[in-house]
């Protein structure tokens, strides 16, 4: 493959990119903790949409647990995000740039 054809596959890559970006936006995942007593909704892109928490939990006596609930469901959320965009990503850049390890 040449320069100029490797250039070209680049382009699109990053159109591919930005279309798996858009979708991305549009797709959610929920991580949660406490047996559901905290829930955070967050797109593919990993922006937190909504944050749940049961009424059971506000109390300053639970502040602490409540913390690490809230911890524990972001990262759970992230965590889903992060798999939902390499998926997609691989998808996008096969057929487009060679197979080349650890690049997508």
């Amino acid at each position: 493959m040449g320069m100029f054809d490797m250039l070209g596959k680049l382009g699109e890559v990053k159109k591919a990119m930005d279309t798996i970006k858009a979708r991305l936006d549009t797709i959610t995942v929920e991580g949660e903790a406490g047996e559901g007593n905290v829930k955070v909704i967050m797109t593919g892109n990993r922006l937190v949409k909504t944050i749940a928490i049961s009424d059971r939990m506000m109390s300053i006596d639970r502040k602490n647990e409540l913390e690490e609930l809230l911890e524990l469901a972001i990262n759970r959320a992230n965590e889903k995000a992060q798999n939902v965009s390499d998926s997609e990503m691989k998808s996008a850049g096969k057929g487009i740039l060679p197979d080349i390890p650890g690049l997508f």
